[in-house]
């Protein structure tokens, strides 16, 4: 998860973002089991990119719930589209 790099120096970042997922204070909606074959359309997509399986269910996520807003340090989110042409809104700016 793209937390993981942003919390890494922070002690107890992760653990804490652990312990409120446990609590259910925030959700993530993403079943794969339901979007196995759309995740599995995008990497064929983007084989010579490549995307790997994170970004992929990202794409996916961002049809699944309507945004483009995305928190990452990918470069590769400028090249990746989701409903097919729509570019993502990088909410870091990574020039």
């Amino acid at each position: 998860m793209e937390c993981s790099i942003l919390l890494r120096n922070i002690p107890g970042a992760i653990d804490s973002l652990l312990a409120n997922l446990t609590a259910e204070t925030f959700q993530l909606p993403f079943r794969l089991s339901e979007s196995a074959e759309p995740v599995r359309a995008i990497l064929r997509k983007y084989a010579d990119t490549p995307a790997d399986f994170a970004d992929a269910c990202l794409i996916q996520m961002a049809d699944e719930l309507g945004t483009g807003d995305i928190l990452t340090l990918d470069s590769d989110f400028r090249q990746y589209r989701w409903r097919r042409n729509r570019r993502f809104n990088l909410l870091i700016p990574l020039d």
